[in-house]
């Protein structure tokens, strides 16, 4: 079946939610901008392997990054097209049933109560909520 014009692949976005790694960063992200050293915190993964995948959201077009001196902040942009955005909220509402994705949540209020309990926080800047526009 061919994909008409103005319909978007959803190749990309299937591809990124289809890494375990990718869906517990998106679940940390979901509603907030995260620092990357919490992710390596969080998850227990080396920074150059969480931000090659960071790196594969972006291309998905599912996450955008914003640079403040030497921290990298990551969010997820929402897909303009309802389908794509139908998928990627269906996905982020699923991880409230999923044990590893609580208890990432759980690490990642933790850290941010407590940084300086974490080496690799010190003088990070804490997670912050992001404020969703009016629908």
């Amino acid at each position: 079946m061919a994909r008409s014009s103005s319909s978007p692949d959803l190749t990309p976005l299937f591809a990124a939610l289809a890494d375990r790694t990718r869906l517990r960063l998106l679940n940390l992200m979901d509603g907030r901008e995260v620092c990357v050293c919490y992710f390596v915190e969080v998850l227990r993964q080396s920074q150059p392997k969480i931000s090659r995948h960071l790196a594969y959201l972006r291309r998905a077009g599912i996450v955008a990054a914003r640079r403040e001196g030497k921290w990298m902040h990551y969010r997820i942009e929402r897909p303009s097209h309802s389908g794509p955005l139908a998928i990627l909220e269906a996905a982020l509402a699923s991880f409230s049933a999923d044990r590893e994705m609580q208890s990432d949540l759980q690490r990642l209020t933790k850290a941010c109560c407590r940084p300086r309990t974490f080496v690799t926080l010190e003088g990070a800047p804490r997670p912050t909520p992001i404020a969703t526009s009016p629908s």
